[in-house]
């Protein structure tokens, strides 16, 4: 019987049991809109409030900043369009940089062709590791600059910035601090107040929770305009009747995570470790894409010379091995992988590459079996290879 081994928990995890047995009463006799007044609306409007506590909690904001979103996307375009279109008349100048998630790119691609006055963006460069420079952000501020918009752990090298300090210059510099959070929130610490964040962006199912979930915190005092228009739901910042079911399995999540946030992280760190050294050291022409300690605790990303990405990724699958060649949102495209290229990795380079990420139900012996089937493999497609020739 073919082995069955998911590796791609950074595209989507599988819910947990707790969080599918903390949703199913809202599914029937919990169905109330939490705009009703009448008893059934009143009971969905509790439940959702204590659901914005515990995700506040988790991130020690106060729960009046969590607004609900049916996606990390939708967040991180609510947070960069709506605060700069909220001070279109002031100014607009936008840094971030060259490896943001595809949906913060084309937001302020958006900005940029509607033509917003005063709107223009800057995009900072990283290093070999995907890593941000603080200094960098510093040199970029200007007089006009309304908004930082960073990635605190990139979701295909899983690459950590240096969040606090750069939250720390935008504070000085008295520019708001967004940070798209949706692959690290529930897997490492996170204070928005302590790590100096205005804007945060988390998703549901990067961490065992239902899809189509999502939330944006937005610090007291900072104006946004809505994307969405109609009831005035979640503070008058995203009209549409709440998803009850998914928000109390996404605080559920949130909860669970945390609970075991310190255990998961040295056991998944442990296994990332093994896989990376296994991979390194029984397979020749392979490099780690991202920086070797400072990653996610689930993260490993490989390339390999003179294979193709997509190669391997159907070859594993072959083997029963869920794997990626990039993000989930980008892996349908042919090009490479832009975080990739800003690294320095040529086209053909970035082309090889492979991500594998853990999650809870991962086991050693599933680090085994990829390290016994990869090897075998990448020879055989280099044998069969037109680049290596």
């Amino acid at each position: 019987m073919l082995n069955k081994i998911y590796l791609d928990y950074a595209a989507a995890t599988p819910i947990d049991p707790e969080v599918i047995k903390a949703m199913t009463p809202y599914f029937r006799e919990g169905f109330g809109n939490s705009a009703s007044l009448h008893s059934f609306g009143q009971e969905a409007k509790e439940v959702l409030e204590e659901s914005r506590s515990i995700i506040a909690t988790a991130l020690a904001a106060r729960p009046k900043e969590i607004i609900f979103t049916s996606s990390a996307t939708e967040s991180n375009n609510l947070a960069i369009k709506g605060l700069l279109l909220a001070n279109r008349e002031k100014s607009g100048h936008i840094i971030t940089s060259l490896i943001e998630h595809d949906c913060v790119l084309n937001s302020i691609k958006w900005l940029e062709q509607m033509g917003i006055r005063h709107f223009a963006a800057s995009k900072i460069p990283v290093d070999k590791y995907g890593l941000i420079n603080p200094g960098d952000i510093e040199k970029a501020i200007r007089k006009d600059t309304v908004l930082v918009s960073i990635i605190h752990a990139n979701n295909e090298i899983g690459t950590i910035q240096p969040i606090r300090e750069i939250g720390k210059i935008c504070h000085k510099k008295g520019v708001y601090f967004h940070t798209d959070a949706a692959q690290s929130f529930g897997k490492i610490p996170i204070n928005v107040n302590s790590m100096n964040i205005d804007l945060l962006t988390a998703s549901s199912h990067k961490m065992y929770g239902p899809k189509g979930v999502a939330c944006l915190f937005v610090r007291k005092g900072i104006k946004i305009e809505p994307l969405f228009h109609g009831g005035g739901h979640e503070a008058g910042l995203r009209s549409s009747t709440t998803n009850t079911p998914a928000i109390v399995g996404f605080a559920k999540a949130v909860e669970i995570c945390h609970r075991e946030m310190e255990k998961e992280s040295k056991r998944q760190t442990k296994l990332r470790d093994k896989l990376i050294k296994g991979v390194l050291t029984e397979i020749d022409g392979s490099y780690l894409n991202g920086h070797p300690q400072k990653r996610l605790p689930n993260n490993a990303n490989f390339r390999f010379e003179f294979v193709e990405g997509e190669s391997i990724v159907m070859r594993l699958d072959a083997f029963g091995i869920a794997a990626s060649t990039a993000s989930a949102c980008s892996s349908p495209k042919l090009e490479p992988s832009h975080v990739l290229l800003a690294i320095g990795l040529k086209p053909q380079e970035a082309h090889g590459s492979l991500r594998l990420s853990l999650g809870k139900w991962t086991k050693e012996k599933d680090i085994d079996y990829v390290l016994k089937v990869l090897p075998q493999i990448i020879k055989k497609l280099r044998d069969i290879s037109p680049f290596k020739h």
